[in-house]
């Protein structure tokens, strides 16, 4: 049984990655916190336990980037809304437990992860919830098809962001992880 851990990653250009913290420290500064946080975050979650892919952002400009490690896998996020793209993502993993996070949560680490596929042994789907009402953490069995309604009419980058997906895949066995902060302005900085 093959575990794929996804971790969604743009390219860390001034205005183009963090663009809320970037309001608060500049953009420049945004993108330089973003790409060393994202080269850490995926020095920590490597694990024999699961096959890291990096879906990225652009696509071509991602796919041909030297800022991440050459060794791992990538494929693009492609068009669309948040949604879409992580939709899109868990669709193209591999058969086996799949779980989807974003790099900007600098309080993940590897037993979150195992915690995660964990549960997917148990339920059909897993989230980590943030304090902000989003989640940085989504985890399917894909065994067989995910379900129909995932994603459908959820509000991203709002505090109704996990009670909308949540809400769009009635009647599946789903559980919630630990509560981790995701990085979105300079406060979510300070610990």
């Amino acid at each position: 049984m093959q575990r794929t851990l996804v971790i969604m990653v743009k390219e860390p250009r001034p205005g183009r990655v963090k663009t809320r913290l970037g309001r608060d420290i500049g953009m420049v500064g945004a993108a330089w916190w973003f790409r060393h946080q994202t080269r850490a975050l995926i020095r920590k979650l490597r694990d024999p336990r699961w096959q890291i892919v990096l879906a990225v952002s652009p696509d071509a400009e991602g796919l041909a980037s030297r800022i991440w490690p050459v060794d791992l896998p990538r494929v693009p996020q492609g068009p669309g809304d948040l949604g879409d793209r992580m939709g899109r993502m868990l669709r193209g993993m591999p058969k086996g437990p799949v779980c989807l996070v974003g790099a900007d949560i600098p309080g993940i680490s590897r037993a979150h992860i195992a915690r995660a596929f964990g549960a997917l042994g148990r339920y059909r789907m897993v989230f980590g919830p943030a304090p902000d009402g989003g989640y940085w953490l989504v985890g399917a069995q894909r065994y067989s098809a995910l379900p129909a309604g995932l994603f459908r009419d959820v509000r991203w980058s709002t505090k109704h962001a996990l009670a909308d997906t949540l809400a769009s895949i009635p009647n599946c066995r789903v559980t919630l992880l630990d509560q981790l902060r995701d990085v979105d302005t300079v406060a979510d900085l300070k610990p």
